[in-house]
This record gives C-alpha cells, structure tokens and sequence, in this order.
C-alpha cells in the first residue's frame, strides 16, 4: 500500500484568452508555469480559433464567467501570484481589476495585451482606457511592448532612449510597481533589448538576439515566467532576469511548425544538448 503526502506547491494564475494552436495564452501559460515547477490554474476570457497563420475567430466568455473561475480557484486553492494577457473587453477588465482588489493579489503580473509586435491595435479605445484606470496600477509588474508603451505613454518610441523615457513615463503615469517595456520588436541598438524602471532604478537587459521567425508566444511565455518565479518566492527584478534567459532559451529551440510563425519552445529542460538540436531540426519542412 502507498501513502500520498500531501505537499506544498506554489500555485500561478493566468487571467488570458485560449490559443487553439498552443502558440500562445493560457496553454502557452500553463506550460511555462510547469516548466518551472509551479501548479497551473485558469480563467479563461475568451475562446480563439488560430493557428501559425493567424486568428480567424474570437469569442469573449461572459465577465460573470471569468469572475466565477477566479473565485473558483482562489477560494479552494489559493494563488501565490497571477497575470493576465489577452482580456478582450471594458466589462471583462473591469471584473478582473475588482476581483484583483477584492482577494488582494499582491503578486500581479500585468502584459497589457493591446497591440500586436506588427502595431495591430487588438482591444477597442474603452477597453484600453479600463486597463490603464483600473487594472494596471494594481500590478506588481507591467510589460508592454513597444506599441503598448507607446500607447500608454503617449511617446513615440524609436530608439532604446526612447524605450527608456516611455518606461519611466509608464511608471510615473500608472502606478505598478515597476514597469518592463520589451524590445523585442524593435530594431537596432533597441532590438530584443528589454528597459525595466521600479522607480527607483533605471536597467536596460540585454541578452543575445535569436535569429527565428518562430516568435510565437514569447511576450506570454515572458509574463508568465515572470509570475512563476513571484509565486517561488523569488523577488521581483530576480523573476524578471530569469525569466527573460528562459524566453531566450525557448526561443534557441523555437519550433517550426505550420505554415506561418510557430511558437516558442518551452520543454527544452527535457532535452539533452542533443535532443535539443533533433528537436529544431525534426519540425523544419
């Protein structure tokens, strides 16, 4: 007969939209959590049909459902830390923010998913205006792009001194706690180049760029290492460098799949040095 010991885990919430292809969002999340040792809750905001070619449908869940998967999992479970990506619309937002308020998650990583790395805006002018009233000056942490930084600071960003003055300006304007505006969209001296500023300190992190179109997912992958080393226990700026070697890593071993942009991938600590180039060169056409 064997005993189960009940042990002690930490536990992570994602508050994002649903990728069918698993490039991306809650299943992008999900899996980033478990690669660092950390349980996986949910609340998914809305449902996506996509792939490596792009999204051709999308459907919000109701703000009662969202509100009632928090609840679901924070009151039986408990969550040491939480981030929210893709939220859709002003009432999902809404409900988010006070659910936030009301079980004060402290550890809150916030990748304010407006704008896609090509400038697409993805969420309307209302719901863009919640996230900044209400959402963002609860977060621990919030990781803009460039686009979204743009956005929120209402400066134009085109070289890494401009990512700086948008960061500060971010962390002045909001109220998070510190801010990342990530460059990984940008080019030149600013490109794959990330600023971070808590108010205190101004940091840039670089790291070596990975030449592959496989991107998919790294903004989402980013936010939830992030919050994944919070729920360890691991301070802020700490999760934050760590979690930027582990995207940079996953993108070493990004996988070509579909026809378009695959994803990231995140189960290289599976792979021996070996396995790791059999994985890369198994998906090529």
């Amino acid at each position: 007969m064997s005993v189960v010991t009940k042990s002690t885990v930490p536990v992570a919430l994602t508050i994002a939209g649903s990728d069918s292809g698993g490039g991306a969002g809650i299943q992008t999340d999900l899996r980033t959590f478990a690669f660092h040792c950390v349980h996986g809750t949910s609340a998914i905001t809305c449902v996506t049909a996509q792939n490596t070619l792009g999204v051709t449908r999308v459907d919000a869940m109701s703000s009662v459902a969202v509100v009632a998967q928090i609840e679901a999992v924070v009151k039986d479970i408990g969550v040491q830390a939480a981030k929210t990506g893709m939220l859709l619309n002003q009432e999902i937002i809404l409900a988010v923010a006070q659910q936030v308020e009301i079980f004060q998650v402290d550890n809150l990583v916030v990748d304010p998913v407006m704008v896609s790395r090509t400038g697409a805006q993805l969420i309307d002018d209302d719901a863009v205006q919640a996230l900044g009233d209400v959402l963002i000056p609860q977060a621990a942490l919030i990781t803009p792009n460039r686009y979204e930084a743009e956005i929120l600071s209402g400066l134009q960003i085109h070289s890494l001194e401009d990512m700086c003055a948008a960061t500060e300006t971010i962390y002045r304007k909001f109220g998070a706690r510190a801010v990342l505006v990530k460059g990984g969209g940008m080019q030149g001296n600013g490109r794959g180049v990330d600023v971070w500023f808590d108010g205190n300190r101004l940091e840039i992190l670089t790291t070596q760029v990975v030449e592959t179109k496989n991107t998919h997912g790294t903004g989402c992958t980013l936010s939830a290492a992030i919050a994944a080393n919070l729920a360890k226990g691991k301070d802020l700026w700490t999760s934050v460098q760590q979690a930027k070697a582990y995207v940079t890593t996953a993108l070493k071993h990004s996988l070509d799949i579909g026809q378009g942009q695959g994803p990231v991938g995140h189960f290289f600590p599976l792979l021996g040095d070996e396995g790791k180039g059999k994985m890369i060169n198994d998906h090529r056409p």
